[in-house]
């Protein structure tokens, strides 16, 4: 954003005038992406164990419906 407030109030199109601006968008960027890279790890892992904890869970309430079963059968 800066960069075209330069450009409109200098005329110019130069790299001294755009540079400065251009400088504050990358490492606004770089910031994000330090911010944002973990957090998807995290939420990758976060999910993967979610996920087979809640496998897990079905695996038992199939199992025990079936000894229910069972014991209300036999």
């Amino acid at each position: 954003m800066n960069s075209f407030q330069s450009i409109a109030i200098s005329k110019n199109t130069s790299l001294a005038v755009v540079a400065p601006g251009i400088a504050e968008a990358l490492f606004a960027t770089a910031l994000g992406l330090l911010a944002a890279v973990p957090a998807v790890i995290a939420y990758n892992k976060i999910s993967k164990d979610v996920d087979r904890y809640a496998a897990r869970l079905e695996d038992f309430s199939n199992e025990f419906s079936a000894i229910i079963s069972r014991q209300l059968d036999g």
